[in-house]
């Protein structure tokens, strides 16, 4: 029963089926089976539909409402069972964006797992805007990602900071330069990351503080991940931005080259975001506390 809550609870959210399927990563059709499924365990419709649009009908108000508190009261069980066993089970759903969930995360959720074994731990990586919906929808519990959100039902805080570098291909021209200014980047091929990415959003804001927009760019290619973007720059396509800890393996292998720029560094934040909607469990802070607590120096 708690996917298809968590499935209606979704629909409920987002008013659309189509939104909803792309969340979850499930076809509409099984989206469509798992809400029947429901209204026919109830023998009533939880949604009315008026266009493309889908709205809770008077049962789906009380389901929904209900719904949220089931999920909240679980969560308080397991913390209660926890507390009387002596040992800390459960288990965390947490997003990340692209830095943290490929770059960091893995190397912190070893050191947590030593310390607590029975928590399981599911992560799913996607851009900013992706964990803000599926967290928003209850697919996972918290997100850490890059920059602060902007949506009025979330809160966030900052985790740690991380510092965007330029990369480019050991034998390009701009390694010869001791220094590089903002306006090198407009007479270049540049590769950016994807609409909703909080790295794009950061060279957006940079841009912007020196007069210049991304349409000032020569955009060369946009890319989906930070790997692809890598692998581009050290095959010659263009110039890109990147975390210093995405690049750190391929600069110290001389495969790419990092440039400063005269304009100084990019520094971002990397920020725990959490709905105002949902409960944390007993875990979920255990990790969180963890990912504060964390020694990040070796990164």
């Amino acid at each position: 029963m708690d996917i298809k809550l968590k499935i209606f609870c979704t629909v409920a959210e987002t008013k659309s089926f189509t939104k909803t399927s792309q969340i979850v990563h499930l076809s509409q059709p099984a989206v469509s089976l798992q809400i029947q499924s429901l209204e026919e365990f109830f023998e009533t419709k939880l949604f009315d539909k008026t266009g493309k649009q889908v709205n809770l009908t008077a049962a789906g108000k009380i389901l929904y409402e209900h719904a949220i508190h089931i999920m909240g009261h679980y969560n308080e069980v397991l913390k209660e069972i926890s507390k009387l066993t002596g040992m800390m089970k459960g288990a965390v759903a947490l997003g990340a964006s692209t830095t943290l969930g490929n770059y960091i995360l893995p190397y912190i959720i070893t050191d947590f797992k030593r310390i607590h074994p029975k928590i399981k731990i599911k992560m799913r990586i996607g851009n900013t805007e992706r964990i803000e919906d599926l967290m928003q929808s209850g697919f996972v519990d918290f997100g850490i990602v890059e920059g602060r959100t902007s949506r009025s039902n979330t809160k966030s805080e900052k985790v740690i900071s991380d510092q965007l570098t330029l990369i480019v291909h050991p034998k390009h021209p701009l390694t010869r330069k001791r220094i590089v200014s903002v306006l090198d980047l407009t007479r270049e091929p540049f590769i950016l990351r994807e609409q909703g990415s909080g790295t794009r959003q950061q060279i957006e804001k940079f841009l912007n503080q020196h007069g210049l927009k991304i349409q000032d760019l020569h955009v060369a290619l946009v890319m989906g991940s930070t790997e692809s973007i890598k692998a581009s720059v050290e095959a010659g396509t263009g110039i890109a931005i990147l975390s210093k800890w995405a690049v750190r393996k391929e600069v110290e292998d001389g495969r790419l080259k990092t440039v400063k720029l005269r304009e100084g560094g990019i520094p971002r934040d990397l920020s725990l975001i959490y709905s105002k909607k949902h409960h944390l469990s007993h875990a979920d802070k255990e990790l969180i506390l963890f990912i504060k607590n964390y020694v990040y120096d070796n990164f």
